[in-house]
């Protein structure tokens, strides 16, 4: 089995995908890299399947657009998605919401930290 070359961050973010041959559907996005994510749907999809992907990971904000992603595995109401075409400012915006994933544990435990306890 191929080994991921960028760390996945937990996520929950509402995500829809659609493609040529597949009418399309939602899930919701677990897990987010900056290569790839994983979401969990109703629709499902075949390993090898190039889908256009929307994430919403903020609200308020549009979504991050990935032109192209292909399905690497489809198991149990799940799959796997390995980004393959971004626009230029949809990878930076990618890159920013996964920055924000990847700091967002060590912010709460530092604003923790940082307040003080009513003893």
């Amino acid at each position: 089995m191929e080994q991921r070359s960028n760390l996945r961050f937990h996520a929950q973010f509402r995500s829809s995908f659609s493609s040529v041959a597949m009418v399309g559907g939602e899930g919701t996005l677990l897990d987010l890299s900056i290569r790839g994510c994983r979401i969990e749907s109703l629709i499902a999809v075949r390993p090898g399947a190039t889908l256009e992907v929307r994430i919403e990971a903020i609200d308020h904000c549009p979504p991050i657009q990935i032109q192209a992603a292909v399905v690497r595995w489809s198991r149990e109401g799940q799959f796997g998605l390995e980004f393959e075409v971004i626009a230029p400012t949809e990878w930076s915006h990618l890159q920013d919401i996964v920055k924000q994933i990847e700091l967002e544990p060590y912010q709460r435990e530092q604003q923790t930290a940082d307040t003080p306890s009513s003893a």
